[in-house]
């Protein structure tokens, strides 16, 4: 196990939303599931308790720990793509398969985790300041999925 792994709480789903994400996102796979030895808050002995898995080569595990508690917007998963093409692919995986979509590159998943579907040209325009990272954040604000070609005619000018 890495030494720093981000751990994520499910309500009992982690293995399925791991599976989801190792066939979703590139560095991405299932590492391990472990049942549970004993009953425990929110399932039974030999339910899937925790699930080892990597998603774009960060380690996580996810523990299905019950309702007790919720995702928020408060963290999220950033992923940068590098055109349209990659944009729509990741955003449409995800909401396509039951979560929802946000503003300016935001959805969540099913399972309620946060994504930030973040096309690299908005990145390096709100990094290079001034009146190019003024428009390329005006021009995001509206939008739920980023539009690249919109992005680049505002970093344009």
């Amino acid at each position: 196990m890495s030494k720093n792994t981000l751990c994520l709480w499910y309500n009992h789903d982690a293995e399925e939303a791991a599976n989801f994400y190792a066939t979703t996102f590139p560095d991405s796979r299932v590492d391990a599931v472990h049942k549970a030895p004993s009953d425990f808050p929110g399932g039974k002995k030999g339910q899937v308790l925790t699930v080892l898995f990597t998603v774009c080569g960060i380690p996580c595990i996810g523990l299905n720990g019950g309702d007790i508690f919720k995702h928020s917007e408060a963290f999220s998963f950033q992923i940068a793509t590098d055109d349209q093409a990659e944009t729509d692919r990741y955003w449409n995986a995800i909401v396509g398969n039951g979560g929802t979509a946000s503003a300016c590159g935001w959805c969540k998943d099913k399972w309620g985790m946060s994504w930030q579907i973040t096309p690299r040209v908005l990145t390096e325009a709100m990094a290079k300041g001034g009146d190019v990272a003024k428009r390329a954040f005006d021009a995001m604000m509206p939008m739920g999925k980023i539009d690249v070609a919109k992005i680049e005619a505002a970093v344009r000018g």
